[in-house]
């Protein structure tokens, strides 16, 4: 049961975060491109990286800890689901260039974020 609860609050608390931040950066820049859900995925990349890597250091310890954080905070700050519903809806906009560079540099700095992360973690 306690693990159930950790992993619900890291949710909320990561649902929490991914809605303040994707609102407050939608409010900083108006553009077709969806910067909000981009700029949170590729901070949520960076940080599943991390947590992993880092956390594999304390091996059966460290278990809880990724239960929240990875599947709890990460699982609820990740926007995947929106990425994808934001897609379609460039699509139907007909606006398939911004389609093209979201899909790609979501994709490709989502992977380098999640590298970046783990290498980040080896060195702390």
């Amino acid at each position: 049961m306690r693990i159930l609860l950790l992993i619900f609050i890291g949710g909320g608390s990561g649902s929490l975060m991914r809605y303040l931040l994707s609102r407050w950066i939608t409010g900083m820049v108006v553009s077709a491109f969806p910067y909000g859900t981009f700029i949170v995925n590729i901070i949520g990349c960076f940080l599943i990286g991390f947590i992993m890597f880092y956390t594999e250091r304390f091996g059966s310890q460290s278990i809880q800890w990724r239960l929240f954080l990875v599947t709890g905070l990460c699982g609820g700050f990740t926007t995947f689901s929106s990425f994808s519903f934001e897609n379609v809806q460039l699509i139907n906009d007909h606006r398939i260039f911004v389609f093209l560079l979201y899909t790609i540099c979501s994709v490709a700095l989502g992977i380098f974020a999640t590298y970046f992360g783990i290498v980040v973690a080896r060195i702390v």
